[in-house]
């Protein structure tokens, strides 16, 4: 199993809103070419995310389901990439006391030819595709949340600016 992790710069519904939001799956998950369809409940438990991973033209059409959802802390799916497999990722939101949240992803095989690949190179492959994948979901969250602090009553955070900034602030409000 591989299990990735990153630090986000927002709260867990920011990244929840983005997971919840089924039309943007192809632009955070690698892999995923493009979304032909979101059943209307996502992310209820059965509904689907009906998507096309690959390169043109070498599309294949498949599913990711929901699991489980515990807004919005946790989201399993089961997803379908054939001709590698399906498999399993879970998708937690911890906010850290300090400000933000830690996002963990675990993803393993639960069948076809990847399940095959030894564990090491499984959790490998796997770690190098969710790292992207976690990059691409921090843009989009910390990206909403900026937005979301600009409208009327969003609560503007007060963040730190990065080491070495010089600009001579304690605090930079965004």
């Amino acid at each position: 199993m591989s299990n990735t992790t990153r630090h986000m710069d927002c709260r867990p519904q920011d990244v929840f809103d983005v997971l919840a939001d089924g039309w943007s799956y192809a632009t955070w998950v690698v892999g995923a070419a493009r979304i032909r369809d979101v059943d209307r409940d996502w992310p209820a438990v059965g509904t689907r995310i009906h998507h096309s991973v690959g390169v043109w033209p070498l599309l294949v059409s498949d599913t990711t389901v929901v699991e489980h959802v515990d807004a919005p802390r946790e989201l399993q799916l089961r997803v379908k990439a054939w001709p590698t497999g399906e498999g399993r990722v879970l998708i937690r939101c911890e906010e850290e006391e300090e400000g933000g949240t830690v996002v963990s992803m675990e993803e393993w095989a639960v069948s076809g030819p990847a399940r095959l690949m030894p564990a090491p190179v499984q959790d490998a492959a796997l770690h190098a595709r969710n790292t992207e994948a976690l990059r691409r979901l921090s843009y989009l969250a910390e990206s909403r949340a900026r937005r979301d602090d600009d409208r009327p009553g969003g609560g503007a955070r007060v963040r730190k600016p990065p080491q070495g900034a010089g600009d001579g602030q304690d605090a930079q409000q965004t």
